[in-house]
Order: C-alpha cells, then sequence, then structure tokens
C-alpha cells in the first residue's frame, strides 16, 4: 500500500490570500499547503476527500485512474472536489463509488443535487453512494470506520491494517482509542499552537498521539502560524509534521516501509 500526502493545510490553504506572515512568504516548499486530502493506493486507487484543490492535485500526482472516495465529513474544504471527478468516470465508463456515513451522504445530497439525480445529464459525474457504518472492503483493502469528533460533528476516520488518517478531530472517544492500538502509522489533525474550539492544537496532538503510541505520526491540517522546519524541531521523536507531496510506502508485515518520493510536479522538501 502506498498513501500520498495530496495536501496537508487548513481550510484556506497556504499561503493564504493575501497575507504576508512569514509562513505565507516562506520559500520552503513544506509550507506550501493545499487543502487536506490523502491518495491511498494498493490494487485500487483510493481518494480520501475530494478537496477544493482536488483538480490540482490529480495533475501535480498524475493520477490518471480513480477507482472510489472516502469522504471523512462535509465542510467545504473536504467536498468541494466531487464534481471535478467528472474525466475519470467518463473514462472508466462506470459509476464512481463514494463512501461516507449518513451525515455526510445527506449533506453531500444538498450539495451536490446535480450529481444525485436519476437520470444525470451526459456533462455530469456518475457516482454510486454507498454509505459507511461498518468495515469496508474495496479492492485488497479493508477499512474501519473510526469516529471521532470535530466540535460536535461526527468525522469519519478510518484505519486500513496498522495505518490511521484522523483529519479534522479535536476529541476521540474512549471506544475510538480502543481501536487504534497497535499502528505503526497515525496521522492526526494538528492545527497550530493556540487552542482551537474544534481541532487539536499541536500540543493536543502530541499528547493524544502519545497515548495511542503509534511507531510514526504524522500531523496535518496545518495554518501558516505553523512553520514546517521550526515546528519539526520541536516535536517529539516519532512524530512530524506532514508535507505536500509525501509518500509513504507500506508492507504486508512491518509496516512503514517509507517515507518514499514518487515522481510529481510537487518540490521535494529538504
Amino acid at each position: 500500500m502506498r498513501v500520498t500526502f495530496l495536501g496537508t493545510g487548513t481550510s484556506r490553504g497556504i499561503p493564504v490570500v493575501g497575507c504576508d506572515c512569514a509562513v505565507c512568504r516562506s520559500a520552503d516548499p513544506c509550507n506550501n499547503r493545499l487543502r487536506s486530502s490523502i491518495l491511498i493506493e494498493s490494487d485500487k486507487t483510493i481518494l480520501v476527500d475530494a478537496s477544493v484543490d482536488f483538480r490540482q492535485q490529480m495533475l501535480r500526482a498524475r493520477v490518471h485512474e480513480l477507482d472510489a472516495v472516502i469522504f471523512t465529513h462535509h465542510h467545504a474544504d473536504h467536498i468541494l472536489g466531487l464534481d471535478d471527478v467528472f474525466p475519470y468516470t467518463v473514462r472508466s465508463g462506470k459509476a464512481l463509488p463514494i463512501y461516507a456515513n449518513a451525515g455526510t451522504l445527506h449533506e453531500l445530497r444538498l450539495t451536490f443535487r446535480h450529481l444525485f439525480t436519476r437520470n444525470p445529464s451526459g456533462g455530469v459525474a456518475r457516482i454510486e453512494p454507498r454509505l459507511v457504518s461498518e468495515d469496508f472492503q474495496i479492492g485488497n483493502l479493508t477499512f474501519e470506520p473510526i469516529d471521532v469528533l470535530h466540535g460536535n460533528l461526527t468525522v469519519l476516520g478510518i484505519r486500513v491494517g496498522r495505518f490511521a488518517y484522523l483529519t479534522d478531530v479535536n476529541r476521540i472517544p474512549e471506544a475510538s482509542l480502543a481501536r487504534l492500538r497497535d499502528l505503526d502509522c497515525l496521522v492526526l489533525d494538528g492545527l497550530r499552537f493556540r487552542r482551537h474550539p474544534t481541532h487539536f492544537s499541536i500540543q493536543e496532538a502530541v499528547e493524544v498521539a502519545g497515548v495511542i503510541g503509534a511507531r510514526k505520526t504524522y500531523l496535518i491540517h496545518m495554518c501558516h502560524e505553523v512553520d514546517h522546519a521550526k515546528t519539526n524541531q520541536s516535536l517529539p521523536p516519532g512524530m512530524e509534521l506532514a508535507y505536500d507531496g509525501l509518500v509513504l510506502t507500506f508492507d504486508g508485515t512491518s509496516g512503514v516501509a517509507g517515507p518514499d518520493r514518487r515522481s510529481t510536479d510537487a518540490k521535494p522538501c529538504r
């Protein structure tokens, strides 16, 4: 399995429009962050969240086929790229399965009602909504849903083997923590240094990651208050910020075999 970080930024992306702060002006490519999303590849190619930057992300990562999309929740920065899956459905000639919990599917139907009609026009993507309420299979991978809280909103975290992805979270219920044991790699929301009502701060993420105890933890969804190099120097061993274009590879026995970098248009971070 291979996991590509297509975007690691918060809802406004980095640099922020009109901002002149040090991170937004930084020459370090690790401080350029598209909206958070990952690509999971095994025998199928699976997107987690179709961000506002979906088209740019797919072009940059040179993704030619897409077999499914998993949505963590319905907030704009995680769903507004859905309309742009159209070229993939045209080429495949098949409807694209989209996986989400009941609340997210309801909101997707409201936002993209033209995609959910019984007889969509020829100019829109064909999608097939699939409700997530228990473990589900895509190709040779089994996905375990992990409920986490983003304020009062239940967000769909996912676990695949010994890898887990938890975006947009400020509280993990005890029952979900129990399902996150024995991880090789955890990806976790860490917005900024100051506390936030619906996201983990960097310090809170460090504390929660310590409780979960994954061998490696990557933080995502960072805002422009977070400088990549300086923050990494302050994090404990086994934890670092993810960055756009980072690729992790996993084998079937020992977990993380990366990081790796595949050929993309994203500049590598140093």
